[in-house]
């Protein structure tokens, strides 16, 4: 998985617009701090804001640590990182149900002209799982993010 346009690639991966809607607690069960947990969304269970930025960060991170798809952030200024960064935050929160809004273009139109391989998306993928793992995120909030990444492939790859 690398990307061709990383910049744009990364927010892509995690550009998704179907938001999950918390599951409605069946009847009699508990308003156990487990039982919430359980029907939380997927950005709650994730740790909200602040746990997808640190997720971002590190992902960028190790976008950037590679020559391979460094490359692709060759014209990209500082000022330009930050906004791709801002960017893939915003989508994962909004794509896990949270409160944020991406206003950025859509995948097709971002990813346009990159050609970003199978190669350069399973790269990127890898490193996004890599840094959920730092982070400790459990497996099935982990499944459930990767899914929604992957179900940008289409939008991304060969663009």
């Amino acid at each position: 998985m690398k990307f061709s346009g990383m910049t744009v690639t990364l927010w892509s991966l995690l550009s998704v617009t179907a938001c999950q809607k918390p599951a409605t607690p069946a009847q009699g069960a508990s308003d156990t701090p487990a039982a919430v947990e359980a029907n939380a969304s997927l950005y709650k269970r994730l740790g909200g804001y602040d746990a997808i930025a640190a997720v971002t960060d590190d992902f960028l991170g190790r976008m950037l640590g590679d020559p391979k798809i460094a490359a692709y952030f060759e014209n990209v200024d500082e000022a330009g990182t930050k906004r791709v960064r801002q960017m893939i935050v915003d989508q994962l929160c909004a794509a896990t149900g949270g409160p944020c809004v991406y206003a950025g273009a859509d995948m097709p139109t971002a990813h346009k002209g990159l050609h970003i391989s199978e190669t350069a998306f399973g790269v990127a993928a890898q490193y996004l799982g890599e840094s959920l793992d730092k982070f400790k995120v459990p497996a099935k909030e982990k499944d459930e993010l990767i899914g929604i990444v992957a179900s940008t492939k289409n939008d991304i790859v060969g663009k």
